[in-house]
């Protein structure tokens, strides 16, 4: 699995280095497997795990339960800045961090990036690439949970506005992992 191949090449960067902090971004639409993906890193490599969906869930609850829907954007924005912070500590602390996020956006991507080089850690940005159809059989599959990671269902529409506003990382020093 790509995992393996990935994870042995985390281990021999932190092994080169060992002053500096590795921070992994998990970049991709709903349903391409950024939580799995992150939560095997964590599990089989010790990094630390750093979720935006379970950032917003610990500190606001649930969506359209526990705040009104509209607020969702302001405490999304709310928890990108509590991770940044964490990151910055784990990074002074020579600690390795998986984070999982959509990094949908360019500029969000090099805001993290940046933010991470500031601190004085390394950034890996994996990509993870998957066909829309894979992604409708996974939604559906997900939509039948109600958990932090899986808050709200991502419809039809919603999927449609996802794939058309994602800005595919191209030429960012991105690892592009097809599933």
């Amino acid at each position: 699995m790509m995992l393996e191949k990935f994870g042995m090449e985390l281990l021999m960067d932190s092994e080169r280095d060992p002053e500096k902090a590795v921070v992994i971004l998990m970049c991709g639409i709903a349903g391409s497997g950024k939580t799995t993906f992150s939560q095997k890193i964590e599990e089989e490599y010790g990094y630390i795990r750093l979720s935006i969906d379970e950032e917003v869930w610990s500190v606001n609850g649930r969506y359209g339960i526990d705040y009104p829907v509209e607020k969702y954007r302001d405490y999304l924005n709310e928890a990108h800045q509590r991770l940044h912070n964490k990151i910055v500590q784990f990074i002074l602390d020579k600690r390795h961090v998986v984070v999982d996020s959509s990094f949908w956006s360019r500029s969000e991507r090099n805001e993290y990036k940046r933010i991470i080089e500031n601190a004085g850690g390394e950034w890996k940005l994996i990509y993870l690439k998957v066909r829309p159809e894979e992604l409708r059989k996974r939604l559906k599959i997900r939509s039948q949970r109600f958990d932090a990671n899986a808050a709200f269902t991502i419809t039809e529409e919603l999927l449609t506005t996802f794939l058309n506003g994602f800005e595919e990382p191209s030429g960012e020093g991105e690892i592009v992992i097809e599933n």
